[in-house]
């Protein structure tokens, strides 16, 4: 996270709207004398690396991206960028200067990040790196690539994250096993969130390109984060759900970030990290509270600076023995880094660093310096800073490896049987139990988690002594199936939420019904974690899936309060047909693997890499242009949805190197692919290896009035946007 709040420095204060842009700051003008000072006093690279550390800092980012580590294309895609892209892009020259190829990043796992040492202007330019952008293009709209700082990539990594946990590089972990013949709903869930509500739905609208039923996005204050309440073993009772895996991925002055914004140069003062250093510590605390016993946090940050790293885990560690710092040196062994500081200053204004101590700071003030409010003891190392273990943190500095700045650090919670103890001196103990938080935003917090169990979830439970699971808890009445908003209490909302509610529909409602009847879905399809977001509660323009725990937690917890703003994903959407025609729901292209192993698979229809060219080649290609069998069979075909099966070949250069699946759209005359351009374009630059798609307009998909016969619409509706269960600022939680 970035300075005020936001991720990488990208926002910073309204008044100097120009700090982060990055062609305002010539390599000359690349010096700040208060950073220098500051970081040398902090020692936080050898004096003798200092200006090879200070020169890898000048130079401009390299561009990295990665392949979706769980998409079935992932290792095909791959294969095509280190057996047809990089050889293409070797020996080329732009603007009489040798331009690299592709490499991969030697620490990701199975080869899938790639980095290339080239500025966007030859990305873009170089008629060699042509097709390569335009496959960078098409293969990240569709979710298959990733373009991500290398650093960025790594938090997930460290979290150990399984399909049955509740965390877009933690949702791939969650659906890491997909098979096409096992099921794409996985029992764990996601929970990610975002303080501000414009990139709650940027997460909407980049977590649709892997869309998953175990997704949950919520809009929330990271440090004062609600409880959330599921079903318990009594029917009676609720328990608070405790999560697997959380990442915190928290706000910072974001000064690792300064190779690619270039203006923190001119603005850059320790005094930004020392404001944050508070809210972070609240963040990771509030974390804490909600991780489950054998659980794992990963805390991270953009920042070179100790008073945002190493001093927020030491004062985290302090208020929660029952942590400790997890040895992940053997994790990615070819991962240049640095060990976490044991010795630094916190300091003032005027970069005075000769205070060992938050008492002589204190002493040096006066009165009137607004400043000291924003200092605390957790500032500076504690007296027993050795027994943390802080060294264990990873620190990553841009001259190691060409990355850019980063800190992480790993956190497990030791088991430990709780004392037992009478419910009053429980509530004392929760009354007096001190998180650093604002005294108006307490009220928030405290709804929900006072006087509730603290229990692991599924197989977590079984490692904890049967006298420890249940401990009186708050009572329900009976479950109902909308996310109808409760009254708000003072101190709760956190500024304008509108939502539409969340609606499960009953299993035998019609329209689900007419679902599975036409599109043959076997009897285990989950036709009871069905929902539809509208006040009305009725199925209008689509139907979202969730898996069983979201469901728990959207029926149980007001959606208001907890601000959710997406739960599952769009599985169905309806198709607007013909005249005289029935309305029918159909399969959203990128919901396909999430039916497909509820498909009868005598429904599934064979066709060939000819069929393929032909649907990618036009919009609405007549039944009769296509051949033999193909073409009787869907001429025998219902109109509607249906599937089809592309199976491995090759053929005349093009080739597939698996199976996929398609949606199709049969009118009365003809067929339709009914994906979205983009991803058709994908597609055929991946099997054909070029866009062979039509040039016309894609709205002219969506007129009546265009193809033969009054073709039926195609609508492929956006997702509802304007894609770490979830506890900062963009901190992601996972829960089993």
């Amino acid at each position: 996270m970035g300075r005020n709040n936001k991720r990488g420095g990208r926002r910073g204060n309204p008044r100097r709207n120009d700090v982060y842009r990055t062609d305002i700051v010539d390599k000359s003008d690349m010096h700040n004398v208060r950073f220098t000072t500051y970081y040398q006093a902090q020692n936080i690279v050898p004096a003798d690396e200092w200006e090879t550390f200070l020169e890898a800092l000048r130079m401009p980012l390299p561009t990295t991206f990665r392949v979706a580590g769980s998409r079935q294309t992932a290792k095909s895609l791959n294969a095509t960028l280190r057996d047809t892209h990089v050889p293409n892009l070797s020996n080329v020259v732009f603007e009489d200067q040798p331009v690299s190829p592709p490499v991969q990043i030697p620490w990701y796992p199975d080869g899938l990040a790639w980095q290339f040492n080239v500025t966007k202007k030859v990305l873009r330019k170089s008629p060699e790196f042509k097709e390569f952008h335009s496959f960078l293009v098409f293969e990240t709209e569709v979710g298959n690539i990733s373009r991500q700082e290398a650093v960025s990539m790594l938090p997930p990594l460290f979290m150990d994250v399984e399909p049955h946990h509740k965390t877009a590089q933690l949702l791939e972990s969650l659906h890491a096993q997909d098979t096409l013949t096992s099921t794409s709903i996985p029992s764990g869930m996601l929970i990610a969130n975002d303080s501000d509500h414009k990139r709650t739905h940027l997460l909407i609208h980049q977590s649709a390109r892997l869309p998953s039923p175990a997704l949950m996005v919520t809009n929330l204050d990271a440090s004062i984060y609600p409880g959330i309440k599921i079903p318990s073993s009594n029917k009676n009772k609720m328990q608070p759900l405790l999560f697997d895996r959380i990442l915190c991925d928290v706000p910072c002055s974001g000064d690792g970030t300064l190779r690619k914004n270039l203006g923190i140069w001119k603005t850059w003062q320790p005094m930004d990290g020392n404001g944050l250093h508070s809210l972070q510590v609240r963040i990771l605390q509030r974390a804490m509270k909600m991780l489950a016993p054998k659980g794992r946090i990963v805390y991270s940050t953009c920042s070179l600076n100790p008073v945002e790293n190493e001093a927020v885990i030491a004062c985290a560690l302090k208020s929660n023995p029952d942590f400790h710092l997890v040895d992940v040196s053997a994790k990615l062994p070819e991962l240049k880094r640095r060990p976490g500081l044991t010795s630094w200053r916190a300091t003032d204004k005027s970069i005075n660093t000769t205070y060992d101590t938050y008492e002589m700071f204190m002493e040096t003030c006066k009165e009137s310096d607004n400043y000291k409010a924003k200092m605390t003891p957790g500032h500076w190392p504690p007296e027993d800073v050795e027994l943390l273990n802080l060294p264990r943190c990873i620190r990553v500095y841009p001259h190691l490896q060409d990355t850019g700045g980063f800190f992480v650090a790993v956190l497990e919670r030791t088991v430990v049987d709780p004392p037992e103890v009478s419910p009053t001196q429980k509530k004392r103990d929760a009354d007096e139990e001190v998180i650093e938080v604002p005294d108006s935003k307490r009220a928030r917090l405290d709804a929900g988690v006072e006087d509730m169990e603290v229990v692991m979830a599924n197989e977590a439970a079984a490692d904890t002594p049967p006298e420890t699971q249940t401990i009186p808890t708050m009572l329900v009445g009976p479950v109902p199936k909308t996310s109808l908003p409760t009254p708000k209490k003072k101190g709760e909302g956190g500024g304008s939420f509108k939502e539409n509610p969340y609606t499960f529909l009953p299993a035998d409602d019609p329209t689900i019904v007419s679902c599975i009847d036409r599109l043959h879905l076997t009897s285990d399809f989950p036709s009871g974690n069905v929902l539809v977001r509208n006040p009305e509660g009725e199925a209008a323009r689509a139907l979202y899936i969730t898996n069983d725990l979201v469901k728990a937690v959207v029926q149980h917890n007001d959606y208001n309060r907890i601000r959710l703003t997406s739960a599952g994903t769009k599985v169905f959407v309806k198709q607007d047909a013909a005249r005289g025609v029935d309305v029918q729901f159909r399969v959203l292209g990128e919901a396909v693997p999430l039916v497909l192993p509820y498909l009868d698979r005598a429904t599934i229809v064979d066709s060939s890499l000819t069929v393929l060219r032909i649907l990618v080649a036009g919009h609405y290609p007549l039944c009769e242009a296509f051949p033999e069998p193909f073409k009787t069979i869907m001429m025998g075909r219902d109109s509607g949805g249906h599937i089809v099966r592309f199976p491995q070949s090759q053929l005349d250069g093009a080739a597939l190197s698996h199976d996929i699946f398609l949606p199709i759209w049969k009118s009365n005359v003809s067929l339709t692919l009914m994906i979205d351009k983009k991803a058709k374009s994908a597609l055929s630059m991946r099997v054909f290896g070029t866009d062979i798609t039509s040039p016309i307009k894609e709205k002219s998909l969506v007129s009546p009035k265009v193809g033969p016969a009054e073709e039926a619409e195609v609508v492929e509706e956006d997702a509802e946007v304007e894609n770490t269960a979830a506890m900062a600022d963009n901190t992601v939680m996972t829960d089993a």
